[in-house]
């Protein structure tokens, strides 16, 4: 994981490709994503999230460049059904607490195929009694996928909320698109 060096952020990139789970956009520089957005309809929506987002954190829009080509095609593997593991992506945070980061490691590691809900996740991260947090990290998080946010249900096997574009309806696709794979 890490930091995020807010000097760098004026050399960011931006990829925006199509995979079959819709439009992807990564952003970020050298070796380390800032942002990976997905499920989008078109590339002009994944350049208009990642613009708003850049504006919103007080950064100038990313260079259009074919970035991080590896972890593309990799996304794009991932969205035909393949295994593919992300945890060696370095994600950059601007900053997390204590209890973010113990989250967002527990996250990484659920394998894959696999859920667990947000009671569970509080208890794999040290902290048993709060799954609501855990719910707001969850919908915060700026790597959908490189960090499986969308492997963390409800209790009961509910499927809770994806803060992506097609929503619900996408962590459906993601969870029965992993579990189909494990199966076969």
């Amino acid at each position: 994981m890490g930091q995020r060096d807010n000097s760098a952020n004026s050399n960011q990139q931006m990829s925006i490709f199509l995979t079959d789970l819709g439009w992807m956009g990564l952003t970020g520089n050298g070796n380390h994503v800032y942002r990976l957005t997905v499920g989008h309809s078109s590339d002009g929506e994944v350049r208009e999230s990642i613009c708003k987002q850049q504006a919103t954190d007080h950064n100038p829009p990313p260079a259009d460049a074919d970035w991080f080509p590896n972890l593309r095609r990799r996304l794009q593997k991932y969205g035909q059904g393949e295994y593919v593991d992300f945890s060696d992506v370095q994600v950059a945070f601007s900053k997390l607490t204590a209890f973010q980061e113990s989250v967002i490691s527990a996250t990484r590691a659920i394998e894959y195929g696999q859920t667990v809900s947000y009671g569970e996740l509080a208890e794999l991260a040290g902290y048993p009694r709060a799954a609501r947090a855990v719910g707001t990290v969850m919908s915060s998080n700026p790597f959908p996928i490189l960090i499986p946010c969308h492997r963390v249900v409800a209790s009961g096997g509910k499927l809770g909320g994806y803060s992506a574009p097609q929503g619900i309806s996408l962590k459906e696709n993601l969870l029965a698109m992993e579990a189909e794979a494990v199966r076969g």
